[in-house]
């Protein structure tokens, strides 16, 4: 019999863990990296890693029927939309009931993994180790990202990146200034708008659409799922109709018009920044046009004295351990089948690394099995060929519905891709059994 493979995960958040508890499953031999001091990552409040962005109000965007792993449903009891603690906790639990820890090295930060006839893992603490195999799953919400090239002028007051924040005492007397209208940047508004100096203001360019996690009676994203059958133009149709009749548009509320339809671009999911809006506590602003010391000009010639900006901007995809040779010019632009294997060496995998219209768990979870099924030998690839043309129709699909500067390579429908992965694992088993060629450890480069 042949030894086990021995595979390195890099990461111990959600995306991580999954990978890991799908290895030993399959019978690898299989070892994660982890810089903080216990599992779960970006969720992990009191993690030593000191990366996590979990401020002391966030609770899931999505609900925790549509979030939780099928292998490790959340608790009845819990509330529809958990909080961070409560994520941090049933991410710990999961590693304990799983027997996950024992093969988790905590404070073990990865400096370098580079390929020769083995795969070497560097720590930044010198030691190495080879594998036949590694999964990258250290998640892309972790390096902030601020305006590139950032505003003209200069700003007298306070900058902050939303990933600094943890509570609204940091707001207490202020004039605040929120630039963003994703999830945290709603979310930093209200919680700001209790605790700051006259109205919060909230700028941005772009619209989106605004979802509350409550649509007639059931967590809004249970809703949406129920039209997941129907293609994604009809379900945007039928979904944008009932938001409209639910909240009516953003513009009702002072807000920019969307960028794109729902589905299309990310929505925001809140149910307290319409109310804080309506209320005169957050304040709509078109984007910014200079910094003009201790005041911002907007792009429609207003100004507004401001004494601390949050740049809500989000985060760019850092993979520093993996050379450009891997990567390409652009993290974000890196072709993987399935969104999982490298296209010139699958035993070098991703799991994580995509932008998802719905919750992240459950497609890590399909993402970690499907690199499991290969890393263990029970499942087989596609011819290279057959992978490169899927991967260029799935990024003409993704261009088509999300355009080309939305991150068109990462994108995924969260119901379409859940649902493939597992047709995607019995096509390559019965590839195997017609003898196409599993992984073996010996595989170098193409």
């Amino acid at each position: 019999m042949a030894p086990p493979r021995r595979v390195a995960v890099i990461g111990a958040g959600a995306a991580g863990l999954a990978t890991l508890k799908a290895l030993l499953d399959a019978g690898c031999e299989a070892a994660a990296y982890e810089k903080g001091d216990r599992p779960g990552g970006l969720w992990a409040r009191d993690n030593s890693s000191g990366l996590s962005p979990a401020y002391a109000s966030l609770h899931l965007n999505t609900s925790k029927g549509r979030t939780e792993f099928a292998d490790f449903p959340m608790p009845a009891e819990w509330p529809d939309y958990p909080s961070a603690d409560h994520i941090a906790g049933y991410l710990s639990d999961y590693a304990g009931r799983f027997g996950l820890a024992p093969h988790i090295r905590f404070r073990c930060a990865v400096a370098r993994v580079e390929r020769g006839e083995a795969w070497t893992v560097t720590t930044e603490s010198g030691d190495t180790e080879r594998y036949d195999a590694v999964v990258v799953a250290n998640g892309h919400n972790w390096d902030p990202r601020l305006p590139d090239p950032m505003y003209p002028g200069t700003f007298d007051g306070v900058q902050m990146h939303a990933h600094d924040y943890r509570t609204a005492d940091v707001f207490q007397g202020k004039r605040v200034l929120v630039v963003g209208m994703g999830n945290s940047a709603m979310d930093i508004a209200v919680d700001a708008s209790y605790t700051a100096r006259g109205p919060v203001l909230l700028s941005a360019r772009h619209g989106v659409h605004i979802v509350p996690k409550y649509l007639f009676g059931r967590p809004s994203d249970a809703t949406g799922g129920a039209l997941a059958a129907l293609p994604w133009r009809p379900r945007q149709l039928v979904a944008e109709t009932m938001l409209r009749l639910a909240v009516g548009t953003p513009q009702s509320y002072g807000l920019p018009a969307p960028a794109g339809g729902l589905f299309q671009n990310h929505p925001t999911i809140s149910d307290t920044i319409l109310h804080r809006l309506t209320h005169g506590k957050v304040a709509a602003r078109p984007g910014i046009g200079r910094l003009g010391g201790d005041r911002v000009v907007f792009t429609d010639g207003t100004a507004d004295p401001v004494d601390l900006i949050v740049w809500a901007t989000g985060y760019r995809v850092s993979i520093p351990f993996l050379s450009p040779s891997w990567l390409g010019p652009d993290p974000e632009r890196l072709p993987l089948y399935k969104r999982v294997f490298h296209l010139a060496d699958p035993s070098l995998a991703f799991v994580g690394l995509m932008q998802s219209t719905g919750a992240a768990l459950p497609v890590v979870e399909v993402q970690a099995k499907l690199a499991a099924a290969y890393l263990s030998g029970s499942y087989a690839l596609p011819p290279a060929d057959e992978q490169r043309r899927a991967v260029a129709r799935a990024l003409r699909a993704a261009v088509r519905r999300w355009g080309e500067n939305a991150r068109p390579h990462m994108r995924i429908d969260f119901d379409q891709y859940v649902a493939d992965l597992p047709r995607e694992i019995a096509a390559g088993r019965s590839r195997l059994a017609r003898g196409a060629r599993p992984f073996t450890p010996k595989e170098t480069v193409v």
